[in-house]
């Protein structure tokens, strides 16, 4: 079940969309406010909360594609980018968004994953695990490069650019931290 993982964290944050339209209140406010140290939750909730279901449906299908492409890995693979990908993320958006503004949504974890599998082509495998990640990171990058490309620079009011820059920050530091491990591994 190497697709665990990525179903459940989705399946959590439909539940958490769902918890947050029946019950008073919002959990949106536990997201990550920039310059606020009293928020630094939202590095770890901030992806499971989205502004409404809009926001939650439009990131569902790309982070389940990307995320189970990751996951392809295993799920100890999917978890480190996963982590990788909030914190980075988060610490980015943290530091550079305008103080106060509170940023949620898993298109950071979105973006991470995007340019995990992308920078993964440049993995020491065999010439044959190379070709299918060069040929999995064309089919993404055709598929959702222009998405990210719009998500980056033509992000539009409300829509945290800095959380799409370092969610793919964290993902290409995560391919990278697993190329270090496979090549200090002894043959």
């Amino acid at each position: 079940m190497r697709f665990a993982s990525p179903v459940a964290l989705l399946a959590l944050m439909w539940a958490i969309q769902l918890l947050d339209a029946i019950l008073p209140g919002s959990f949106t406010g536990f997201g990550l406010r920039s310059w606020d140290l009293g928020s630094l939750q939202g590095l770890v909730l901030g992806p499971l909360l989205h502004s409404g279901w809009p926001h939650l449906i439009g990131n569902t299908l790309p982070f389940l594609v990307l995320g189970c492409l990751v996951a392809v890995e295993g799920a100890g693979r999917f978890w480190l980018v996963t982590a990788a990908t909030a914190l980075v993320g988060g610490a980015g958006t943290w530091l550079l968004n305008t103080p106060g503004t509170l940023t949620v949504g898993a298109s950071v974890l979105v973006f991470g994953y995007f340019a995990y599998i992308v920078v993964r082509v440049f993995s020491p495998q065999p010439i044959a695990h190379r070709v299918a990640y060069a040929l999995i990171a064309f089919i993404v990058i055709v598929l959702y490069g222009g998405s990210v490309f719009t998500g980056i620079f033509g992000a539009s009011a409300g829509v945290s650019w800095q959380a799409h820059v370092f969610g793919a920050i964290g993902g290409a530091i995560a391919a990278l931290t697993g190329l270090r491990q496979r090549k200090d591994r002894p043959a």
